[in-house]
């Protein structure tokens, strides 16, 4: 008996001028691919969020968002229930296929404005990119405050004695 009546008759099939590739082709279900069947979406929240936690691993930043949202982040993460914001000072927009990320950032005092932007960027955009498949075309930094050392951190008064 030979490979291609033996192979033909493990697959089911009649014809015995049928090539092994024709044979599977003609039994695969759902048409194609398995990865390509269906869409992936990815929110603006979850890029900012990996954008937030790729920022602040960087050694130099020392906040996250302006004067105003740390403020208000802070009362936030003392209400019981109440998380931290990954995503403060971030804003995504997210396209099909590429992804734009704006950044306000708090660097602390003494160090590189221009190395720790670089290292930001190299940082989230790496971060984004590995996590998402979608490609990072910009990322804009603005560093809206310095964090001198003798500042201490900015925790609102409680209201309540």
């Amino acid at each position: 008996m030979s490979d291609t009546t033996e192979q033909s008759r493990t697959t089911g099939s009649e014809d015995e001028n049928e090539t092994p590739a024709q044979t599977r082709k003609a039994t695969k279900r759902g048409g194609g691919d398995p990865a390509t069947r269906g869409r992936t979406t990815i929110a603006d929240g979850v890029v900012e969020k990996i954008a937030g936690l790729a920022a602040r691993d960087v050694l130099g930043v020392h906040a996250m968002g302006s004067g105003l949202s740390r403020t208000f982040g802070a009362v936030r993460d003392r209400v019981p229930g109440g998380s931290k914001s990954v995503t403060r000072g971030v804003k995504a927009e997210v396209g099909e296929v590429q992804t734009a990320l704006d950044l306000e950032i708090v660097v602390d005092y003494g160090v590189s404005i221009g190395d720790v932007a670089r290292d930001v960027r190299e940082n989230v955009i790496a971060a984004v990119e590995r996590m998402t498949g979608l490609e990072v075309v910009e990322v804009n930094i603005a560093v809206s405050d310095v964090k001198l050392p003798e500042e201490e951190e900015e925790e609102p008064e409680p209201r309540i004695q």
